[in-house]
């Protein structure tokens, strides 16, 4: 038998039914999964140093364990001293197993080294069923080692889902374990 990621198990075995039962769908096609995890960085003090795109992909490939690439700016701002097609930021796309796997390493391993963490805020679904998360520091990540580390940064987690509403999205991401605060 392949291997396949504790979460998508769980998400097969239990998930599926839990929501079906919550939100009575009469298909189990109808039931909200998670399509893919979008992380990324802007890197603003790019536009003087560039090494620091190169750090910031070496980092974003180090937590997600697939490459990143980097984002470059769509046209000039001469006030940010900002040219067309300069690199400004680094994303990856995380789907299938990857997707899973970070999932579940962000959620056992990088949340709870959060200083003072309560839970993560239900404000960051945007109407559609996709949630954004931001993360303050990059040293949360077991992967990074914060001696090598030259610039404490944040980053971007979108997780997309295939919900038709907020409510479904947020049941479907706290049954896959992100713990949101109590109100």
């Amino acid at each position: 038998m392949a291997y396949s990621p504790r979460l998508k198990e769980e998400y097969k075995s239990k998930i599926i039914a839990a929501l079906t039962e919550e939100f009575s769908y009469k298909n189990v096609m109808e039931v909200p999964k998670l399509k893919k995890i979008v992380l990324s960085k802007g890197v603003g003090a790019a536009v003087a140093d560039k090494k620091l795109i190169d750090y910031a992909l070496e980092e974003i490939t180090t937590i997600t364990g697939q490459k990143a690439i980097a984002t470059i700016s769509k046209k000039d701002v001469a006030t940010f001293k900002l040219r067309k097609g300069m690199p400004i930021g680094v994303k990856v796309t995380l789907r299938g197993e990857r997707m899973y796997e970070f999932l579940d390493r962000f959620i056992t391993s990088a949340l709870p080294r959060v200083r003072d963490f309560n839970g993560i805020k239900a404000t960051g679904f945007d109407g559609r069923g996709n949630y954004n998360l931001g993360v303050v520091e990059q040293i949360i990540f077991p992967e990074i080692n914060i001696d090598k580390v030259n610039k404490i940064s944040g980053m971007d987690i979108t997780f997309v889902t295939s919900a038709e509403t907020d409510k479904e999205a947020k049941s479907l991401l706290t049954e896959l374990g992100l713990p949101f605060q109590k109100n």
